[in-house]
């Protein structure tokens, strides 16, 4: 057991390794293009074996460890760690992930030539993920929130040149300050009614209860509805698909989206029963409208963002429902399967170079050990047996079910949908397996004269390893049951989830149905209501467009010629009449008022003139003066 200045040391370590050496590639520049992807890939092996380490020395005890950051009289700002086996289990998969993503991007950029820029940013990020899952405190928390948007910002426009990654890099930015203007909004609140925003104090401080509290809940959540792109902020995450694919497969499937979904396992206790219920159902609308998106999508990235969406959907049902760790559960399933198929997707164009699917097929002869990390990854996504996504899948479903029991019967649309769901899950994985795997090629048609290939053992040896983390005996003995998965005696105080035969015997037929239904699908589809609905998002960016960036363009344009026409002319001809009425001041001055000065000096000086020739010395002079000041007395007198 380690005592707590080794742990808070080791914490400040692991948060300290990527900061310092991201700054320290940007610093470098070009110079270290050939080696600094492995010298990235071993700092981070190295974080890797140290959480592990951590992991296994602290076990599920709860530890906060507090550093003081700023000391005023009388109070103090601490920053605080929060080392529980939540913890633990995020600081291993987000080393984990981010280890292969460094290694697979090694390859990938190979004749990248800012390959420092492309490692310094992921470094970035990696140390600000780390430091939303070590922070005890939501102030704290929100400073590293912020540091993962901007992370994400410069690696989704890694490649800037383009005006496709630039405009989404800037999306992303934008969409996420709206969900984090809330949070901070309800981090506001919360500070107000309970004087502490530390998660180890708020449960005995911060009542749950009325309208104040549901809106604080629902303010917070509006981080997770940023970061994890719920209704209605999820635009944002299809379109970062312009960035390179393994930033795709580090932020858009392990980590950074997650990080919702980590903030609300946090602070579920402060979620009053109001605040839960409208979460389930942003979470239900998100899962079957971006389910519902990747049905016709083309480019191979996107069916995978939009299938990432509706998963964070699925996850934030689960929290809704009160099932967090059923949750958690699929966010680390998630995380493994969603990262394998993102890379499969990004060996794939390296192997063809187009994301278009209906320029591929007949891909499983050219490219086996890609094809077979897709094929147990896409299972996983399915939710078939035997994968991990099955386990996850039926707990979050089996809690839905036993939520609908308590609330009534409308309740039970929820887990219907999320049935629904897995089957649309199922029919847009078939369909991309159909297009990019199977079938004849494509590829030649499009005008490509290369052949497509294998990619090497850089990327395709993460891919399986992926794979392998994605099959059900990893997380239980007996893959066909999750009660018997170690997750839930990492999370001893949850219990074991209660199982529903009958809910796997149906979520797998709705699966069926649906890769039946997937592979039944044309490559180039009719242009009907219902594919353009998909294809277009449900036309959510256009009516954003409509409704809110088109009337703030015109009303910044008419901003603008308000200002040019009337502020400005207001100000010009304020501008001009002080002009004027300077010029008019300034003539009173020179002409009136010096005048008047003037001309009380000329005549001081004449008087003065006049008396001192009287004043000649002369007693002639005086004595004539006296005579005639007499004769005139005398004659006034008379």
């Amino acid at each position: 057991m380690l005592d707590e200045n080794t742990v808070r040391n080791l914490l400040w370590l692991l948060i300290l390794l990527p900061f310092l050496s991201g700054s320290a590639w940007l610093l470098a520049g070009r110079r270290i293009n050939g080696w600094v992807g492995s010298a990235a890939a071993v700092l981070t092996l190295t974080g890797l074996g140290l959480s592990i380490w951590l992991t296994t020395q602290t076990g599920s005890d709860l530890l906060t460890l507090r550093t003081d950051w700023l000391a005023i009289p009388g109070r103090s700002v601490p920053i605080t760690f929060h080392v529980d086996p939540l913890t633990l289990l995020m600081l291993v998969i987000v080393h984990f992930i981010a280890l292969l993503v460094q290694i697979y991007s090694i390859s990938y950029l190979h004749d990248e030539q800012d390959r420092y820029r492309y490692f310094g940013f992921l470094s970035l990020f990696i140390g600000s993920m780390l430091g939303i899952v070590l922070a005890g405190n939501l102030i704290i928390m929100y400073a590293f929130w912020e540091l993962v948007g901007l992370s994400s910002y410069l690696l989704i426009g890694f490649w800037f040149r383009k005006p496709e990654a630039a405009a989404a890099a800037k999306k992303a930015f934008i969409m996420n300050r709206i969900g984090d203007a809330g949070f901070l909004l309800g981090i506001f609140l919360l500070l107000f009614q309970s004087g502490t925003t530390d998660l180890t104090e708020l449960p005995d401080l911060f009542v749950s209860d009325g309208r104040l509290a549901t809106l604080t809940g629902l303010c917070l959540f509006c981080g997770c509805i940023g970061k994890s792109a719920q209704f209605p902020l999820t635009t944002w995450l299809p379109d970062a698909m312009e960035g390179p694919t393994p930033v795709s497969a580090l932020i858009h499937a392990a980590t950074m989206v997650a990080a919702g979904i980590f903030l609300l396992a946090r602070i579920h206790f402060l979620l009053t029963p109001d605040a839960l219920l409208i979460i389930t159902l942003i979470g239900t609308i998100t899962m079957l409208m971006a389910a519902y998106s990747a049905l016709y999508q083309t480019d191979i990235k996107k069916v995978l963002a939009y299938s990432t969406v509706s998963q964070l959907g699925l996850m934030v049902i689960g929290m809704g429902t009160g099932n967090a760790v059923g949750a958690l559960f699929h966010l680390t399933t998630h995380a493994f399967f969603k990262a394998g198929l993102f890379l499969a997707a990004g060996s794939v164009i390296h192997g063809v170079h187009t994301q278009d699917m209906r320029r591929m097929g007949g891909l499983r002869k050219a490219m086996p050990l890609t094809f077979v990390g897709w094929a147990v990854c896409s299972a996983a996504l399915a939710g078939l047996p035997l994968f991990s996504g099955f386990l996850s899948k039926e707990t979050i479903l089996t809690g839905a079910l036993q939520w609908a029991g308590q609330q009534g019967n409308w309740a039970y649309l929820i887990p219907v949908l999320a049935v629904l769901s897995s089957g649309l899950t199922a029919c847009y994985m078939a369909r991309q397996g159909r297009l990019v795997f199977f079938g004849e090629t494509r590829h030649a048609e499009a005008g490509h004269h290369s052949p497509a290939h294998e990619s090497g053992l850089m990327l395709t040896v993460p891919i399986l390893l992926l794979a392998a983390l994605s099959i059900g005996f990893v997380f239980a003995g007996n893959p066909f049951s999750a009660g018997h998965s170690w997750f839930f005696r990492v999370f001893p105080s949850q219990g074991e989830p209660e199982e529903h035969l009958w809910i796997a015997v149906l979520s797998v037929t709705v699966a069926a149905l649906g890769i039946w239904l997937g592979w039944r699908m044309p490559v180039v589809p009719d242009s009907t209501t219902h594919s353009r609905l998909s294809e277009h998002n449900w036309y959510l960016d256009g009516f954003y467009k409509r409704s809110i960036v088109r009337p703030f363009v015109q009303f910044s344009r008419f901003s603008y010629r308000f200002d040019q026409r009337v502020v400005d002319r207001v100000v010009n001809l304020i501008g001009m009449g002080n002009v004027v009425l300077a010029h008019i001041v300034g003539w009173i001055d020179r002409n009136i008022v010096d005048g008047l000065v003037n001309g009380a000096s000329w005549l001081a000086h004449r008087l003065g003139s006049l008396t001192r020739s009287v004043q000649n010395g002369r007693v002639q002079s005086y004595i004539a003066s006296a005579v005639i000041g007499l004769l005139l007395i005398l004659w006034f007198l008379m």
